[in-house]
């Protein structure tokens, strides 16, 4: 695997949740308090779930998911 795609989410609180799918029975979930802690779980996620670091996606991509909410 060359590239994993994390999904991330912005909490209510400020915090972000992020996932990615690593098959169609596994996928990876960490969170951080903002991005830089998130990117450090992220890397502390995929060594646990790599044992072996040739098997570990050498990019890691961020798709940030927004929702936005405005009152008419």
């Amino acid at each position: 695997m060359n590239e994993i795609l994390f999904i991330v989410e912005q909490e209510q609180d400020g915090g972000f949740i992020a996932e990615a799918k690593v098959n169609d029975n596994e996928q990876i979930i960490t969170e951080g308090d903002n991005i830089e802690e998130l990117k450090s779980m992220i890397r502390e996620a995929l060594e646990c779930h790599f044992e072996n670091s040739e098997d570990m996606p050498k990019t890691v991509r961020l798709h940030f998911i927004k929702d936005e909410v405005f009152v008419i």
